[in-house]
């Protein structure tokens, strides 16, 4: 009898586990399910929209040389001397340069890509879904938000992509990717939204789409799509120490994308909004100083004179928080707010200034080109990579004193620019003031790149800043 008893217990035992497991497994594949989505419809639905693009470039005329006397030095003696000669392309024929991917936003041919795909290109080569390819014109490109769109022309109509809507998306959504990463075309990949409107250094007017997504080269210009299908971004750029994916991705938002498509189409570039200031964070002990209770807002560290910041009378020491309907949470915001309104539109501004709140309308000006750069102070000024603090700094005029508020009797030289270097390591700032070097006051570029030529190496280096009208002495090493 107990026997018998042991052997239904055991057999209960072994049902009730066999159950536990069935739950268990059908919980597990409902969370698979839920979690893990199925990407096959996706590709099949958007991967015919989705194109390789390929760029040629054709060899430059060979530079002539020329001897000691002004004569051009023939090419056998060239040759027979050991003289180098320039890189050479026997062929004369068009070398392969670059390789990217694109999608196809429109029936009649409009495509988008990254500029730095076809950037010096001489000849574009668009390869559809069907290996058909196609040479493409380049409509307009725009380098600091890396677009670029094109235009092919096609006896039929063409897939299109589904645009969907960036200002909808959060982190922790799934998204995909597809391109040619290493030219293996049609590849898709797959990961999550990591964070949403990050600055990146170099691109200062892009608020990017942080992801998780596998993107290597070949991958640039490629579509990002939601899990309906719809492009929210381009993948533009990748942060890696050897070249491949690091698990670091970054691309444009839509909306950000086809608001600059719309002036590529009409003028072939692309114009923002500019206020003349430099800015910078606020941290914790800027804050503070600033009777702030928390750290928030881009901190104006320099105007330009004469700009539409100038006009409105803002000055160093200001701190912006709000930019037409935006809050401005961190430095980083107010450029991607600006750089989108039209230049010679009013704008309504918030600031704190010396405790208070206060607004103020600015009429938005066009940020400089990119080659002329914004316009500066024309006195006499020393360049950043000239020496081992890293900074850039120019001469005090009336200008300068006006607007950092210096007295008359305040000698020194107001810092415009900071590179790498010692001085950025010591938290040098636009709009700082350095007075004294290593126990040697600096009143004119020539002395400070006196004193700078004979710092020591390993040895405490004082320096006397004023920075918001206060002086302090910091220290700082140079290493050999």
């Amino acid at each position: 009898m107990s026997r018998v008893f042991f052997l239904c217990k055991k057999s209960l035992y072994n049902v009730g586990f066999s159950l536990l497991l069935f739950y268990a497994t059908l919980a597990n594949a409902s969370v698979r399910g839920s979690v893990l989505p199925d990407f096959a419809a996706l590709f099949e639905q958007a991967s015919p929209a989705v194109v390789n693009i390929s760029t040629l470039a054709t060899p430059k005329a060979r530079p002539s040389i020329y001897g000691p006397g002004g004569e051009e030095i023939p090419e056998i003696f060239r040759r027979y001397f050991g003289i180098p000669l320039p890189d050479e392309n026997p062929s004369g024929r068009s070398q392969p340069m670059s390789l990217g991917s694109g999608f196809i936003i429109s029936s009649d041919g409009y495509i988008l890509t990254n500029n730095h795909v076809i950037e010096g290109a001489d000849q574009i080569i668009v390869r559809l879904s069907d290996r058909s390819e196609r040479s493409a014109e380049l409509i307009g490109a725009d380098k600091r938000s890396d677009l670029a769109l094109l235009k092919i022309n096609n006896d039929r109509s063409l897939p299109v992509v589904k645009l969907g809507d960036s200002e909808s998306v959060k982190s922790g959504q799934w998204v995909a990717a597809i391109g040619s990463p290493f030219n293996f075309e049609y590849s898709i990949t797959k990961g999550i939204i990591s964070a949403l409107n990050r600055s990146l250094p170099s691109d200062s007017y892009v608020p990017f789409i942080q992801t998780d997504v596998p993107i290597n080269p070949g991958n640039s210009g490629g579509p990002l799509f939601n899990m309906n299908g719809e492009v929210i971004g381009i993948n533009s750029q990748i942060f890696t120490r050897s070249g491949g994916f690091m698990g670091l991705s970054f691309a444009i938002p839509v909306d950000h994308v086809m608001w600059a498509v719309d002036q590529l189409k009409e003028k072939g570039y692309v114009t923002r909004g500019w206020l003349g200031v430099a800015i910078q964070d606020v941290d914790r002990d800027l804050a503070e100083s600033f009777g702030l209770e928390k750290p928030m807002g881009a901190l104006i560290s320099q105007v330009v004179p004469g700009g539409p910041a100038d006009k409105a009378r803002l000055h160093p020491g200001d701190i912006i928080v709000r930019f037409n309907e935006r809050v401005i949470s961190s430095s980083g915001v107010l450029p991607m707010s600006v750089g989108v309104i039209k230049p010679g539109e009013k704008a309504r501004l918030e600031y704190i200034r010396n405790g208070k709140r206060k607004t103020v309308d600015v009429v938005v000006g066009e940020l400089p080109d990119e080659n002329s750069g914004a316009p500066e102070h024309r006195g006499d000024k020393t360049p950043s990579d000239k020496n081992p603090l890293g900074v850039q700094v120019a001469e005090l005029d009336e200008n300068y004193r006006s607007k950092l508020r210096l007295d008359e009797d305040v000698q020194g030289l107001v810092v415009i620019g900071v590179n790498r270097g010692a001085g950025r390591s010591i938290g040098l700032r636009q709009g700082d003031v350095i007075t004294d070097l290593n126990n040697s006051s600096v009143t004119t570029v020539a002395e400070f790149k006196k004193v700078v030529a004979k710092l020591p190496r390993n040895r405490s280096i004082s320096m006397r800043v004023i920075r918001g009208g206060n002086p302090g002495y910091i220290t700082f090493r140079l290493q050999e």
